[in-house]
C-alpha cells in the first residue's frame, strides 16, 4: 500500500516505489512512503492563498471552536489510532500519551484561546504606552496572523502528539499548516489527518500533509512562513542552515533530542519517599515508549554513597518489566520503532561501553508474544560511568532507546557541574525534600534546561512526571536541545503571529484595535448603556454620572457592614501620623459608591457582573470630598452560547472615579455579561 499525502485539496500517491515501513512487532510490511510528483512550491501557495486567506477571515474564537470540534471527533476515533499505534511498538499506556495526550493538548488550546484572546482577528498586547505629555500620541503593541504557512517536520516517536501540539497553536493563530511526519510512523499521522480532512473542521488549505521527503520545499519558504523541527540535532542543524531559510530570516524552531538527567539530592537516603519516587520515575522513563522519548532520562546523577542502593533498586524494578508484543497481556514495554533504530541503539550502547560498564541488560531479552528475530526489540539497559569528568561520552552520545547511565557525584557542586555537561537539555528532574538543596541545584542548572521538575513526597501524587510536556508550560531547551520553545500557553500561539508596535492618536488606535484608549473620542446618548444589548454598544461609549459627597456616616456605616475598622478610617489621631495625614474612606467603599452611581437599577440586558480587573487607588478620599464616575465601553467579546443560556457577550468597561478637583482617585475595569439579540 502506498501511503498518500494530502496536498492542494486532494490525496496524492507517490509516482514510484517508496520507502517500505514495517510493523515494529512482527516485521511485516505496512506501507510504502513516497512524495514523488508533488509540486512543493504549489503546496506552499495553496496554503498561503487558499487556506491562509480563509483562516485569517475567522476570529480567534471561531478557530478555537473548530479546534474543539476537531478534538471531539478525533477522540471518538481514538481506538482506530490505538490499533495503528500498536504496530509502532507502543503499548496502550504509550499510545495514551501520544493519542489522548495529543488530543487533550488541542482541547487545552481551544479553551486557552477562548479564555485569553479576543473574538477578533487582531490581538492587543500589553498596556498603553503614553508617548506624549498631553496623551494625544500613544503606543500599543498588536499581534496579527502571519500570511504564510507553518511547516512542521516531526519525529517518529510521537506521530499524533508531535503533530497536534504544533498545529493547534498555529491554526489558532490563523496560520495554515503543512505536516511532514517521520516516515517510520507516518501511517499513524496519516490516519489522524484523514479524519481531520473528512470532518471539514477548517477551510480547505488550512491543513496539508506530506508523507515522504519535503523535496525542495525549503527552497520556496518566505519571510512570512515558519518552520518547526523535532528530531536529531544533526538533521536540525542542517535544515536550520538551509540557504533560503537564512536568506529570508524564516523563523525556525528546533526541538532536538537531549541528554536529560534526573538528580537524586545529597540529602536523600535509601528508604526515604524521595528515594523510592526517584527509582520509580527513572525506570518509567527508561521503558515508556521503549525509551524513545526526547525527554527520556539518559543520565542518572546520584550521590556516590547511594550508588549501590540506587543500582540495586533500579535493576530490581527493571527485572519486573515484561517486554514483548504491546497487545499481549502483561506486556509493559514494546519494541523500538524499527530494526534500523534497534541497530543504532545497540551501536551507541557499544560506544558508551567503551567508557562505561554495563550493569544490566544490553544483550538478549526474553519476549512475551513476539519473535525477537522479526521485531525491533532491545532490552532495558543500565550503564555506569565512574569518572564523569574524564570519561565524557556519557555527555555526548545518546542511545535513543531504553538506555540510561548511572553517574555518581561527591558534592552538590559536582552534581550541578555534571548536569551542565549535557550542554543543554529539554528537561531535568530533582528529587529532594530539602528546599535549600533544591534552590542550590535549580539555580545552578536552570540555564542549561528548558524545564525542571522538583519532586518530593508533597507533590508526587499529582505530578505529571519527568517526561510529560504540558500545553501550559514551554517545551524546548538551550544548546544541544535546539534552542527553541514550543507550547507554553499563549507563547505558542504568538510564535505564529507578528508583533507590531503602533504609534498614533488614541482615537485611531481605538479604531484599529477595537479597544478604548484614554483620550480617544467618546460617545454618549440619552439611553443608559446598561439598557443596551451587546450589539448596540459601541467601543468608546461613555456615561458620566452624577456626583456624591462622601460623609462621616458613609465611612462608619461601611466599616460596620464590612467589619473593616482599620485605623486610617476610624482613628483620628493615628490617621494624622499615617501616610495619608488624615482619616480617609475605605477604597472599597469608593468603588461600591461608584457602582451605585453608574448602575441602572431596573431590569435590562445586563445579566451579571463578571469580574473586576486592574484596580488601582490613585488618591485618598476623605470625608467631605465629592466623587464622580465615568463608565466607558473599553472592549467587547462575543461569546459562543452554552447550553440553554441566552446569547451574550462580555463587555469590559473602563471605570474612572474622580474627586472634586477632577483628579482620578480610582481606576479599574469591570466585566459584565450582556445579552445579545442574535442567536
Amino acid at each position: 500500500m502506498k501511503l498518500p499525502s494530502y496536498v492542494i485539496g486532494q490525496w496524492h500517491e507517490g509516482s514510484s516505489d517508496g520507502v517500505e515501513v514495517l510493523n515494529a512487532v512482527t516485521g511485516d510490511p505496512i506501507c510504502e512512503v513516497n512524495s514523488d510528483g508533488i509540486d512543493f512550491a504549489a503546496v506552499l501557495r495553496h496554503g498561503r492563498e487558499v487556506g491562509g486567506t480563509a483562516l485569517r477571515g475567522m476570529t480567534f474564537h471561531e478557530r478555537a471552536a473548530a479546534l474543539k470540534n476537531m478534538a471531539k471527533h478525533l477522540m471518538a476515533k481514538k481506538e482506530d489510532f490505538y490499533a495503528l499505534s500498536a504496530k509502532t511498538g507502543a503499548t496502550r499506556a504509550d499510545g495514551w500519551v501520544d493519542i489522548e495526550g495529543g488530543i487533550g493538548t488541542v482541547f487545552t488550546y481551544a479553551s486557552l484561546v477562548t479564555r485569553e484572546m479576543p473574538n477578533d482577528v487582531v490581538m492587543v498586547e500589553g498596556d498603553v504606552e503614553r508617548l506624549s505629555k498631553n496623551g494625544s500620541f500613544l503606543g500599543r503593541h498588536i499581534l496579527t496572523s502571519k500570511p504564510g504557512v507553518s511547516v512542521h517536520i516531526n519525529a517518529f516517536n510521537f506521530p499524533c502528539w508531535g503533530m497536534l501540539e504544533k498545529i493547534a497553536p498555529s491554526l489558532a493563530a490563523g496560520v495554515p499548516v503543512i505536516v511532514k511526519p517521520a516516515t517510520p510512523t507516518a501511517y499513524v499521522t496519516e490516519a489522524m489527518v484523514r479524519e481531520m480532512i473528512a470532518g471539514d473542521f477548517f477551510p480547505e488549505g488550512a491543513i496539508q500533509l506530506i508523507c515522504g521527503s519535503v523535496g525542495d520545499l525549503l527552497d520556496h519558504v518566505v519571510e512570512q512562513d515558519v518552520v518547526t523541527f523535532t528530531g536529531s540535532a544533526s538533521t536540525g542543524r542542517k535544515l536550520r542552515s538551509h540557504p533560503n531559510v537564512i536568506a529570508n530570516s524564516v523563523p525556525f524552531t528546533m526541538e532536538a533530542d537531549s541528554l536529560n538527567c534526573a538528580l537524586l539530592g545529597n540529602s536523600v537516603e535509601a528508604g526515604d519517599p524521595e528515594f523510592d519516587l526517584f527509582i520509580k520515575e527513572v525506570a518509567r522513563e527508561m521503558t515508556v515508549k521503549a525509551g524513545q522519548k526526547c525527554t527520556a532520562i539518559r543520565r542518572i546523577i546520584v550521590p556516590a554513597g547511594q550508588l549501590s542502593a540506587v543500582s540495586e533498586a533500579l535493576q530490581a524494578r527493571l527485572e519486573k518489566i515484561v517486554v514483548g508484543d504491546p497487545e499481549a497481556e502483561g506486556v509493559r514495554m514494546g519494541p523500538l520503532v524499527g530494526r534500523d533504530q534497534a541497530r543504532d541503539v545497540r551501536a551507541n550502547v557499544e560506544r558508551l561501553a567503551g567508557e562505561c560498564s554495563i550493569v544490566y541488560g544490553g544483550g538478549e531479552v526474553s519476549l512475551t508474544g513476539a519473535d525477537g528475530n522479526s521485531g525491533a526489540f532491545f532490552p532495558p539497559t543500565l550503564l555506569h560511568c565512574d569518572a564523569p569528568f574524564s570519561k565524557t561520552l556519557v555527555h555526548e552520545v545518546e542511545a535513543f532507546g531504553p538506555v540510561s547511565t548511572l553517574i555518581p557525584y561527591d558534592s552538590l557542586d559536582d552534581a550541578i557541574a555534571i548536569a551542565r555537561l549535557g550542554k543543554g537539555s529539554l528537561v531535568g528532574s530533582l528529587f529532594t525534600y530539602d528546599d535549600q538543596e533544591a534552590r542550590q541545584v535549580i539555580l545552578g542548572t536552570a540555564p542549561w534546561h528548558g524545564r525542571m521538575l522538583i519532586i518530593n513526597r508533597d507533590c508526587a501524587a499529582e505530578s505529571t512526571g519527568h517526561g510529560s510536556p504540558l500545553a501550559q508550560l514551554v517545551h524546548g531547551g538551550p544548546g544541544r536541545a535546539g534552542g527553541g520553545e514550543e507550547l507554553g500557553g499563549m507563547r505558542a500561539v504568538k510564535h505564529y503571529m507578528q508583533r507590531t508596535a503602533l504609534q498614533g492618536s488614541p482615537t485611531t488606535l481605538m479604531a484599529i484595535t477595537s479597544e478604548y484608549h484614554p483620550g480617544a473620542v467618546e460617545y454618549s446618548d440619552p439611553i443608559h448603556p446598561f439598557k443596551k444589548h451587546f450589539e448596540d454598544l459601541r467601543v468608546g461609549e461613555t456615561l458620566l454620572t452624577h456626583r456624591r459627597t462622601v460623609t462621616e456616616a458613609d465611612i462608619v456605616n461601611f466599616g460596620c457592614i464590612s467589619g473593616d475598622h482599620f485605623y486610617a478610617h476610624f482613628d483620628e489621631i493615628a490617621a494624622k501620623d499615617s501616610f495619608f495625614g488624615k482619616r480617609v474612606a475605605h477604597g472599597y467603599f469608593v468603588i461600591s459608591a461608584a457602582a451605585g452611581m453608574f448602575v441602572d437599577p431596573s431590569p435590562g440586558p445586563v445579566i451579571a457582573n463578571y469580574g473586576l480587573e486592574n484596580l488601582r487607588f490613585i488618591e485618598p478620599v476623605a470625608p467631605g470630598d465629592t466623587i464622580r464616575s465615568k463608565l466607558t465601553v473599553k472592549k467587547k467579546i462575543k461569546k459562543a452560547p452554552r447550553g440553554e443560556e441566552k446569547p451574550n457577550g462580555v463587555v469590559v468597561w473602563a471605570i474612572e472615579v474622580t474627586n472634586q478637583a477632577n483628579e482620578p482617585v480610582a481606576v479599574y475595569d469591570i466585566l459584565t455579561l450582556v445579552e445579545r439579540r442574535d442567536a
